[in-house]
């Protein structure tokens, strides 16, 4: 959304109304005539890793750069121009089996940033210096690098520290753990926006946190990561340019494709309301989705990595138009602080032959970093649907893709809590209720149940109702007059507990529960719980 005046797109929106139907991207297709001008450059392959175009690196053909509105090919001899106004980001997108430079933080560097009087000077937190005129050539280095069918990635939702603090809390909760499994193998990670938590400054010491991983980090733009002194939507996201490049933008991996989608919108103060954020696209950029999809094979698997949940963006429809004819797209979002997967469907408008598939993700600061802290001194940051905080992978191969729950602190086999009494009179076992909060269960996943490997397996039942783990640890906390922790958010329905119900009694002794999930790719695992009878 910063490559655009919103007021002035509306005014355009009265003007060609007068004239005619309006879409979203007629009025995304013009441009003020004033400080139009015309960027040039290269985009080459940097044999050497220097970052400067030396004598005998070639250009590369046929490779796409925009301005977040235009797309353009390069020509055979690695050659662009597109247009810029005063306030414009150029950026190459990645295509397979390449990468642009990355910074210390192991920030891609795909993009120049052409902002003549730079960002407002009145910002609590700085934007883009001047950056002068428009280069003679604007150019992009390009490696090749060896890019698989099959890859991981890491995906991080709502990091969000207020502070250092909170900045190691992340560090030895999440990254440190991640460190340790060396055989994690992702090709890269993103955070799906509220990269920090308003204090702007805190970007830094949470890249460097980040970087330790080794990995190129992608970042999407998040409500809590805008300069809230902006007056619109376009100076809202100043600081974030300057750290992170474009809110918007596309790359390739492997045989996928990826966006990254700016989807909050400022709203500027009006009849008394302050400034305020939606979750909007805003035609500009539905435009660059168009033409980036053009320019991409039919069959090709496409993931819109965004913060705010598609379900709650005001503009979504123009979205699902651009992606629902197409045969394998996924989306992803954070922001809520709960997991879940939705599968969107026509209730919403989706035209589509098949639901669409989108993932609400688990977030790394769990329920903002609140609750009791541990032996370690960090809080256990509970989400408020029950399940621990954490990370995702996903795994991509051709159209195929499937996503695994990481807890932070736990094994990669933590994949849910099972609820049962600590103890049963032998006579009191059938009617027993049996919980398994499935931290990333979702409605194709089944779950099945049995008291010990002998017995037969039990259909489980999926319901939606509060972690009874999550209530009881608020009616605790709720006792305790000087709590020297933030406190919990309240429960929410979790959509990923199944039950079942104990039918036969059982003999004195211990036994053992055990949960088998099948996940909609087809693997099962199973975890375990013992319940003594009396």
């Amino acid at each position: 959304m910063r490559y655009h005046a919103r007021l002035y797109c509306w005014v355009l929106v009265w003007f060609v109304c007068a004239c005619g139907a309006v879409t979203p991207e007629s009025q995304a297709d013009q441009s003020p005539a004033a400080d139009v001008q015309t960027a040039v450059g290269w985009v080459y392959e940097d044999l050497n890793g220097n970052g400067v175009r030396d004598a005998g690196e070639p250009g590369l053909p046929g490779v796409r750069v925009s301005n977040g509105r235009d797309i353009v090919l390069t020509d055979p001899q690695g050659h662009y121009q597109l247009t810029v106004d005063d306030d414009d980001i150029l950026f190459v997108i990645k295509p397979r089996n390449f990468m642009t430079p990355v910074d210390q933080q192991n920030l891609p560097q795909f993009y120049y940033i052409h902002k003549p009087a730079g960002s407002p000077a009145n910002f609590k937190y700085p934007g883009v210096a001047p950056t002068g005129s428009l280069p003679a050539s604007i150019n992009f280095a390009l490696r090749r690098q060896s890019e698989p069918d099959r890859f991981r990635v890491l995906m991080f939702g709502d990091t969000q520290p207020r502070d250092r603090t909170e900045v190691e809390y992340m560090a030895h909760d999440i990254i440190e753990q991640i460190i340790a499994n060396e055989n994690h193998g992702a090709a890269f990670g993103v955070t799906l926006g509220d990269i920090v938590f308003d204090d702007l400054d805190v970007m830094q010491p949470h890249n460097e946190a980040v970087a330790l991983l080794g990995i190129p980090w992608y970042n999407v733009l998040g409500n809590h990561d805008i300069n809230y002194d902006a007056a619109d939507d376009e100076h809202s996201d100043e600081t974030f340019e300057r750290v992170y490049g474009p809110a918007y933008y596309s790359f390739d991996y492997g045989p996928a494709h990826f966006i990254v989608v700016d989807d909050v919108d400022w709203l500027a103060a009006s009849g008394g309301r302050p400034a305020h954020y939606v979750g909007g696209l805003g035609p500009q950029q539905l435009t660059f989705i168009k033409n980036d999809l053009a320019g991409i094979p039919a069959e090709q698997l496409v993931v819109l990595m965004m913060h705010i949940p598609l379900i709650d963006v005001q503009d979504r429809q123009h979205l699902y138009r651009l992606i629902e004819r197409r045969p394998a797209v996924v989306s992803l979002s954070a922001h809520t602080h709960y997991m879940e997967h939705r599968y969107i469907g026509p209730e919403d408008g989706w035209q589509g032959t098949k639901p669409h598939h989108h993932i609400v993700n688990v977030t790394v600061c769990g329920s903002w970093w609140s609750g009791r802290k541990d032996e370690r001194g960090i809080p256990h940051a509970t989400m408020s649907d029950g399940g621990p905080n954490g990370y995702s992978v996903m795994e991509f191969d051709g159209q195929n893709y499937s996503l695994q729950f990481r807890a932070a602190g736990r094994p990669a086999e933590y994949q849910m809590n099972i609820y049962a009494p600590e103890s049963l009179a032998g006579e009191k076992v059938p009617g027993t209720e049996i919980l398994a909060n499935v931290f990333a269960g979702c409605d194709k996943t089944k779950c099945q149940l049995r008291l010990g490997p002998q017995a037969a397996w039990v259909q489980m039942q999926q319901v939606r109702r509060a972690d009874p783990a999550f209530e009881a640890e608020l009616k605790r906390d709720a006792q305790l007059l000087m709590r020297q922790w933030r406190d919990l958010p309240k429960p929410h329905e979790t959509p990923h507990l199944w039950r079942a119900v104990l039918a036969d009694s059982l003999p004195t002794g211990t036994h053992t529960i055990e949960v088998q999930v099948t996940w909609p790719d087809g693997s099962t695992q199973i975890s375990r719980r013992a319940l003594r009878v009396e």
